[in-house]
């Protein structure tokens, strides 16, 4: 991986292996982290991906380097991956028996990157319902904690390549998220998402979805996500993603998903690609739609 690793506000040139094996977030997945989109050397969203940040430790408690810190050590990384995917992890680093954690040791944190996301396939995206439920826990509800292991399971429910995400709902049984990205349906002419006052995260494209568009909060239903008159997901890395398909419901081309894909565009210089999206033929089927869990 190319990375750097911290401890504090100190760069660690030797012994990476050993800070990492030691630490909290190897250990427990005690951290925070960001997956943030590049362009020409600078992160148009980094505002919302620090208030997040901010957010996180400050509920997990766990100390943060100084603003000036990150800003300078994010600046020298920006300037060597211009373009690309930047991942900032900070984890609660290392001291503390078991589960109980050291109110003094500095935090662990790294700066990675990785190459850029594929283009979205022609037609949109094709979803499916999975199995695996999201629990739900307010304290936990909206931040982009390293414990992932929801989402990992429930990707693990398909290989075929023809499938492109899929859709999960919490343990009451309302659609929350895509396993990578935040839902919205649009609904007698406004965008709606599910609040994420109980599971879920908060992205950054959605937070900024939701003042663009003027959208809604509202608990949605199985039921709700197949009748909708248009679907996007919305990803930080990878913008606003029509969705072509849904089990055997199929979305043909919306001037609603045109226009926000546009609008992105106009706010977020790597997502200048707003063309809209070909539709896919349906797939015909005698099976019945029901609201409750696929």
């Amino acid at each position: 991986m190319n990375a750097r690793l911290f401890v504090g506000e100190a760069r660690v040139a030797q012994g990476a292996d050993s800070v990492l094996a030691a630490g909290r977030g190897f250990a427990y997945g005690d951290g925070v982290f960001e997956t943030m989109r590049a362009v020409g050397g600078v992160i148009p969203w980094w505002p919302g991906h620090r208030a997040r940040l901010v957010l996180g430790t400050a509920r997990l408690r766990i100390a943060l380097p100084s603003a000036e810190c990150i800003d300078t050590e994010l600046h020298d990384w920006l300037s060597l991956h211009r373009d690309a995917v930047v991942k900032l992890i900070i984890t609660r680093g290392s001291g503390g028996r078991a589960y109980a954690p050291s109110p003094d040791a500095p935090p662990v944190w790294m700066l990675a990157v990785s190459t850029l996301p594929p283009p979205m396939r022609p037609g949109g995206l094709v979803l499916r319902w999975c199995e695996t439920r999201l629990a739900r826990q307010p304290l936990l509800a909206g931040l982009k904690h390293c414990n992932r292991l929801e989402q990992i399971m429930a990707r693990a429910e398909w290989c075929d390549p023809d499938i492109d995400e899929g859709l999960m709902l919490d343990t009451e049984g309302h659609v929350i998220a895509a396993t990578a990205a935040n839902l919205f349906v649009l609904r007698e002419g406004r965008w709606w998402t599910p609040p994420l006052d109980q599971c879920g995260i908060a992205g950054v494209c959605r937070s900024w979805a939701l003042r663009a568009f003027a959208a809604g909060e509202r608990r949605l239903s199985v039921r709700d996500v197949e009748t909708a008159d248009a679907v996007v997901l919305s990803n930080a890395v990878r913008g606003i993603l029509p969705v072509a398909r849904l089990g055997d419901r199929t979305w043909s081309p919306h001037p609603a998903v045109a226009d926000a894909r546009r609008r992105l565009a106009a706010a977020h210089p790597a997502f200048d690609n707003a063309s809209d999206f070909v539709p896919i033929q349906p797939v015909p089927t005698n099976t019945a739609q029901h609201e409750d869990a696929p």
